[in-house]
C-alpha cells in the first residue's frame, strides 16, 4: 500500500491540524500507510495545543504530488482550499463538516460529511465505530479542535454529538475542558504582535458566491478594540490581498470568544451583498456589528451566499 497524506486545509486551525494527527493514527491503526502534514503553518492557538499535548507539529507542504500519488482530506473538501496541486493526486478519503462544493473525483473514495461543530467529532466517532482505543494524547487534540470550532460549545454550530464528544474526550485526556479551553481560546487572541497582512489571511477561507470571488477571514480576540482600533490598517491589507489575489469581496469577521459578539469589516464590491445578508448597515469605516455570530460557517457564508446569488 502505498503512502499518503493527511491534511486539512490551507490556513490551518486548530481542527485542520488535530483532524489530521487523530485520523492518521486511526488509519494507521487500520493498515494506511500515512502521514498527517500541514498546508500552512500553525497558529497561536494551535501552537499552544501541541505545546499542551506535547505533540510535535506536523511539517508543512506546498504540493504533494511531488511525494505522493493519492491524499486524504480532513476539515475541507472545496479544491480551492486544498493544496496547490489537489487536481494531480487521488482523493481517497474525505472527512469533514462543511458544505460540498467545488469537488469531484474520478474515482470512488470514503466520504464521510456530518452536519456537526467539528470534523474532529467526527473522527471521535470513526474510532468508536472501529472499536480503537483513543490515547489520552490523541483524545485531547481532537477535544481541543472541538472546542476551538464551537467556541468552547457556545457556537450555533455545536450539537448534542459534539457535547457528548467533548465530555467523553474531556475524560480519556484527564482535563478539565472548561478550564483548559478558556486558557486554549485566550491563547489564539494575541493580536498585538502580528501584522494586519497575517490577521487578514490566518484563517482565510476563499468561497465562490455569484460568479463572485469572496474571502473570508475570522480573527478571534478577547476585546473587539483590538482589531478595531486598527481598522484603516485591516482594510488596506484586504485590499491589497484582494489587488494580489483577484477578490472581489473581502470580509474579516472579528469574534469576541468571551461573548460571542463580532463586528465585521467589509472590502471590495458589493458591499450592498453584506448588508443584505446580515439586514444592517456598514458605518463611515465599512464597519457592522453583528452581536451573537460567531460562526462563518453556520452565520456568514450561508446568508452571505444567498445575498450574492
Amino acid at each position: 500500500m502505498s503512502k499518503e497524506l493527511i491534511f486539512g486545509h490551507q490556513n490551518p486551525d486548530t481542527d485542520a491540524i488535530d483532524a489530521a494527527k487523530a485520523y492518521a493514527y486511526l488509519q494507521t491503526k487500520l493498515g494506511y500507510d500515512v502521514e498527517a502534514v500541514a498546508l500552512g503553518e500553525l497558529n497561536d492557538e494551535t501552537k499552544f495545543v501541541l505545546d499542551y499535548f506535547d505533540e510535535p507539529a506536523p511539517r508543512v507542504i506546498s504540493a504533494a504530488k511531488p511525494e505522493v500519488d493519492s491524499v486524504m482530506l480532513v476539515d475541507h473538501n472545496e479544491f480551492q482550499q486544498s493544496v496547490s496541486d489537489i487536481k494531480d493526486v487521488t482523493v481517497t478519503h474525505v472527512v469533514d463538516h462543511h458544505k460540498v462544493g467545488n469537488f469531484e473525483t474520478e474515482k470512488p473514495l470514503y466520504m464521510r460529511e456530518e452536519p456537526l461543530g467539528c470534523t474532529s467529532t467526527i473522527i471521535y466517532k470513526l474510532f468508536k465505530e472501529n472499536n480503537v482505543e483513543v490515547p489520552a494524547k490523541v483524545a485531547g487534540l481532537m477535544l481541543s479542535a472541538i472546542i476551538s470550532d464551537t467556541l468552547l460549545l457556545q457556537s450555533p454550530t455545536t450539537t448534542e454529538t459534539d457535547r457528548q464528544a467533548v465530555a467523553a474526550l474531556a475524560k480519556i485526556a484527564n482535563v478539565d475542558y472548561k478550564e483548559y479551553g478558556i486558557k486554549m481560546l485566550k491563547a489564539g487572541t494575541n493580536v498585538d504582535g502580528r501584522s494586519a497582512d497575517e490577521l487578514v489571511d490566518e484563517d482565510a477561507k476563499s468561497f465562490t458566491m455569484g460568479g463572485k470571488s469572496v474571502r473570508i477571514d475570522q480573527i478571534n480576540v478577547v476585546d473587539l478594540q483590538d482589531i478595531l482600533k486598527r481598522t484603516d490598517e485591516i482594510k488596506a491589507a484586504m485590499e491589497k490581498a484582494s489587488q494580489a489575489n483577484g477578490f472581489d469581496l473581502y470580509l474579516v469577521l472579528v469574534t469576541n470568544v468571551l461573548d460571542s459578539n463580532s463586528a465585521l469589516i467589509v472590502t471590495g464590491e458589493p458591499k450592498a451583498a453584506a448588508e443584505k445578508a446580515f439586514n444592517g448597515k456598514l458605518d463611515a469605516n465599512d464597519v457592522m456589528n453583528l452581536p451573537g455570530v460567531v460562526s462563518r460557517k453556520k452565520q456568514v457564508v450561508p446568508p452571505l451566499t444567498e445575498a450574492m446569488e
